[in-house]
């Protein structure tokens, strides 16, 4: 494969990693910290800003401490002075930048058009071209800059180093005999780039001043040190800016970076997989799901018993029971069930239902939850949430509370139960019929009363009676009343008894409604706002992970 198709895939590569992260922290908005989300939002923009400029130069830095002779080696490397070398602390107070033209440009100051956009960006201002032919044949497309020192007095210089620590594509950590071990150059700058070994060199300068015994055994420890700060992979050479020692060896590995041109996309992808770590690691582990179904369960659970589910499930099946004796009580008393309220209307229930979009306007005549069910509700809305956001950051799970908090929990749950139909299911044919034949029985025992009636009638006129039929030794108007009244409070009896059936599946059946319109309740004002805040967050994590990898 050639060398710009290994730019190409890089750079493809470097653009999904740069559009997940920036997802993530667009879904991070708002629910994490802007303080945790200000690094990986600066190294999005760093990422973008260095992909919309030269990808033919590679800027290379020289950072260190103080008289670590940064600017020595940098006139080394150019063959030629351009740093001044100073005899008092700090010696450099800005960067100085060595541009190496590109094959196909001039030697001239305006032929290096992308090395000056480069360097704008930087906001480096002391530019010179190399005019060294060693360096112009080894290293074309280079941009050196000799930084600031990292432990300068003045904080101005400090600042200046470490803003560009993170624009420039390779980093050569120029270090001396003396102060290569030294604690705060590894704790604060080489062990938070552990995700940059491969655009990081380890330079121990001076050289010159050890024998070859010790240059071996302290670029040993040095390696040893930058294998324990995560820096394994990054190459360590001892060099001598004043002889020549490791500057030639040096000045070739810059150059095959240049050549190569990837340090730029290496660079900002090292930047793009640490900084999305981090957010993975501010976005926590995910929730267990077994304890959030479980807790689910019980906070539809609850809220059920604040809503008066058994309640109402009851009321219908006492309405139903009244119903029948309506419908298939003996005549002559059934008026005394409609006399009694239903109890379904006392609750304001079992009306028929208004036209869609107005059941907002509906509204029952229940006494709102008693204080311990409203509490045991809220409690359960508490413990869903931490069971749905457990392992979550600390500001995503508030987020979560507040949306699942902003509930009216009696006027949902009277909403929830007064939209479920309950008074309009149709009286069983069975009732039809028992009404039917206790019509029928009522004609047959005033049929008997009437023929009695007729006959006292005319025994209190004392006029001859007809002869009277028997029926099983019975006179027939006795057994026409008898058995009229007698049948019609057995056909009441079973009529009661269906009622009883009836009501009791109404109440399973109302019972099953009222829980799924509950559980539907829980689902849009808990469940699904949770869910949505999770789900941002799996979502943030996930990108955040694709950034990573």
């Amino acid at each position: 494969m050639a060398a710009g198709d290994h730019v190409s895939g890089a750079t493809g590569t470097l653009r999904g990693r740069v559009a997940a992260l920036d997802e993530a922290i667009t879904l991070a908005r708002g629910r994490l910290p802007d303080t945790t989300l200000e690094a990986p939002a600066a190294v999005v923009a760093r990422a973008r800003d260095r992909a919309a400029l030269s990808g033919e130069y590679t800027v290379v830095a020289l950072a260190g401490a103080t008289g670590s002779g940064k600017s020595s080696l940098l006139n080394a490397l150019a063959d030629a002075r351009i740093a001044e070398p100073g005899v008092r602390r700090p010696t450099t107070g800005h960067p100085v930048a060595v541009i190496v033209p590109a094959k196909g440009s001039g030697s001239g100051a305006g032929d290096q058009h992308g090395a000056d956009e480069l360097l704008d960006w930087l906001d480096v201002r002391d530019r010179h071209v190399a005019g060294s032919r060693v360096l112009q044949e080894s290293a074309t497309g280079l941009v050196l800059l000799d930084l600031p020192d990292h432990d300068s007095v003045v904080t101005e210089h400090r600042t200046i180093a470490e803003r560009l620590y993170e624009r420039v594509d390779l980093l050569v950590w120029v270090v001396d005999p003396q102060k290569y071990a030294d604690a705060a150059l590894h704790t604060r700058y080489l062990r938070g780039l552990r995700e940059h070994a491969g655009v990081m060199v380890l330079v121990l300068n001076q050289a010159d001043r050890l024998t070859p015994a010790e240059q071996r055994a302290m670029v040993a420890d040095l390696q040893r040190l930058a294998a324990q700060d995560g820096l394994g992979a990054s190459p360590v050479l001892a060099v001598s800016a004043s002889t020549g020692i490791g500057v030639t060896e040096l000045r070739d590995l810059l150059a095959r970076a240049a050549q190569r041109r990837l340090a730029a996309t290496e660079r900002v992808t090292a930047d793009v997989r640490q900084a999305a770590r981090a957010l993975v690691e501010a976005c926590g582990s995910p929730p267990d799901a077994r304890w959030e179904v479980g807790a689910a369960a019980t906070l539809v659970r609850a809220w059920e018993a604040a809503a008066g589910v058994d309640e109402v499930a009851d009321a219908v099946r006492r309405s139903t029971k009244r119903s029948a004796r309506a419908a298939t009580g003996w005549p002559v008393t059934r008026w005394v069930a409609r006399l009694r309220p239903d109890p379904l209307r006392r609750l304001g229930l079992g009306r028929e239902r208004v036209q869609a979009g107005q059941d907002d306007l509906l509204r029952s005549s229940r006494s709102a939850p008693a204080a311990g069910e409203r509490s045991a509700a809220l409690s359960a809305v508490r413990s869903y949430v931490d069971a749905a956001t457990a392992g979550a950051p600390d500001h995503w799970v508030l987020a979560a509370r507040t949306r699942a908090a902003d509930v009216n929990l009696d006027d949902v749950l009277d909403r929830t139960v007064v939209r479920v139909p309950l008074g309009s299911a149709r009286a069983p044919w069975t009732w039809g019929v028992l009404a039917f034949l206790q019509w029928v029985l009522l004609l047959v025992a005033a049929a008997g009363l009437l023929w009695l009636l007729l006959l006292g009638g005319l025994g209190w006129l004392q006029l001859p009676l007809p002869e009277t039929p028997m029926w099983s030794g019975f006179p027939a108007p006795t057994v026409l009343l008898l058995g009229g009244v007698l049948a019609g409070l057995l056909v009441a009896g079973l009529g009661w008894v269906l009622g009883a059936l009836a009501g009791r599946r109404r109440a399973a059946k109302a019972r099953r409604r009222l829980g799924a319109s509950v559980a539907q309740a829980v689902h849009d004002h808990v469940i699904g706002p949770v869910a949505t805040e999770m789900d941002a967050l799996a979502r943030c994590r996930a990108s955040a992970s694709k950034a990573a990898a």
